[in-house]
């Protein structure tokens, strides 16, 4: 059955919109700074947990001692 050249062109125009909002979702999902900024946050939460933070201070205070003790020997 053959089909109107209106309705296939409207049906045209309405893919190329979808496709427009598309690929402006994509454009602003892999911006650089936006993902530069989410990265951020990430790594400040994770930082902020206090299991995490307190684990990497002990892990500091160790080093340290064991480069002092290293120096001193």
């Amino acid at each position: 059955m053959a089909r109107d050249p209106d309705t296939i062109q409207a049906e045209i125009e309405r893919a190329r919109d979808a496709l427009a909002v598309t690929i402006d979702q994509l454009a602003v999902r892999a911006n650089p700074k936006r993902l530069v900024e989410q990265g951020k946050r990430t790594v400040n939460a994770t930082l902020a947990d206090p299991k995490v933070k307190y684990s990497l201070i002990g892990v500091g205070a160790l080093v340290v001692v064991l480069v002092v003790r290293r120096l001193f020997r």
